[in-house]
């Protein structure tokens, strides 16, 4: 009897595959729905470690329900809940999450390097995690206190845009970042509903301006109706959210349907474009939030206990989490990424810069 040779999984099809439908169906992963009662009050997060999951896993987060059925971001695996003493309840239905492994590749299989040495790739993997409303026995969720996250309010994005040393200029009926004169255009206040809508568009624009050879290095050449202005659309529309989400503000923005075609002409060309566009609008995320003095303290502090934590671990084990401490729920990400470092991604190579001439104007009329 011949053998039967399982097919291998292609994650970068299956993901993108699940963005398409939920942008077939209206309803965009990265987009939330507003309900103060029930939205969560940041990104998804372990529920163990504390730390937040990034970049591609908060868009396949994003699109189970259960992200929005109460305000508790939480989420972990099964062997988590195991180590907790919890129990996952029977039928409980699993989302996935991915992540990079580093594997080690012989001359056979993908080539040899100058040296002709076996080299090491990446590769994507994937594991099933559950929402704590699926786990009986953890503990329920405390938010952080409003001043423990000062930055989440309407008001920080105007912090956020005097910080960041971007020209601002108001008037006329069009928002719009312009690389050519690198300043953001944008309507007057009363044009908008509230602070919330009018922040969730100054945060869009400040998406596309930190494309700037001064700041990301992004490459803004593309022109409307282009591959490469979709794909700059589509990374500013998710950072958008994130910020909306990391300042609790509505991520409302509406965009119409030449932007949600052109997305989907992109993803379906390109298998891996969600993945990129999902990892430009990480670091999107995380330059803006950089700007606000105290988010930046609080990174600083985070970077210091890294410090700290890789000295010591060459010599000593790494600390562990006292019983006590764990049955109080998650720890604060800022104390989990103490006792839990992580090493520093490899920054990419930035794109060369834009010329004058080649700049197109990134734009967004409100309706």
């Amino acid at each position: 009897m011949a053998e039967v040779v399982k097919p291998r999984r292609d994650l970068y099809a299956e993901v993108t595959n699940q963005i398409v439908a939920a942008l077939e169906a209206g309803t965009p992963p990265w987009k939330r729905p507003w309900n103060p009662d029930v939205a969560g009050v940041s990104g998804p997060i372990n529920g163990t470690t504390g730390r937040r999951y990034r970049g591609i896993n908060t868009l396949l987060l994003g699109m189970s329900p259960l992200s929005f059925a109460s305000g508790d971001p939480r989420w972990l695996t099964f062997k988590q809940a195991q180590e907790r003493g919890w129990q996952v309840k029977k039928g409980s239905k699993a989302a996935t999450v991915v992540f990079f492994k580093k594997v080690e590749v012989g001359e056979e299989a993908a080539g040899t390097d100058d040296d002709g040495d076996r080299r090491v790739v990446p590769v994507l993997r994937s594991y099933p995690v559950f929402h704590a409303s699926q786990v009986e026995g953890i503990p329920t969720y405390v938010p952080p206190l409003p001043e423990e996250v000062p930055w989440r309010k309407p008001e920080t994005a105007a912090t956020i845009l005097d910080a960041s040393g971007i020209k601002v200029r108001e008037g006329g009926d069009r928002a719009f970042y312009s690389p050519t004169t690198d300043h953001i255009q944008l309507p007057p206040h009363s044009s908008f509903a509230g602070p919330g809508e009018w922040a969730a568009t100054a945060l869009h624009e400040l998406g596309h301006a930190t494309g700037h050879p001064s700041r990301l290095a992004r490459d803004l050449r593309g022109r409307y109706g282009s591959q490469a202005y979709a794909m700059e659309e589509l990374r500013a529309e998710i950072a958008s959210a994130m910020l909306a989400t990391e300042l609790s503000i509505p991520a409302d923005i509406p965009q119409h349907a030449s932007y949600i075609d052109s997305w989907l002409a992109v993803l379906r060309r390109d298998r891996r474009a969600i993945f990129a566009a999902a990892a430009d609008a990480q670091r999107i995320t995380d330059w803006c939030l950089s700007q606000y003095p105290a988010y930046r303290a609080a990174q600083d502090a985070d970077a210091e206990g890294d410090n700290i934590a890789a000295v010591t671990a060459a010599d000593e084990p790494r600390p562990s989490i006292p019983a006590s401490v764990a049955a109080l729920g998650p720890m604060p990400t800022h104390i989990a990424r103490r006792l839990n470092p992580q090493p520093a991604a490899d920054a990419a190579s930035p794109p060369p810069p834009p010329t004058v001439e080649e700049t197109p104007t990134w734009t967004y009329a409100p309706r």
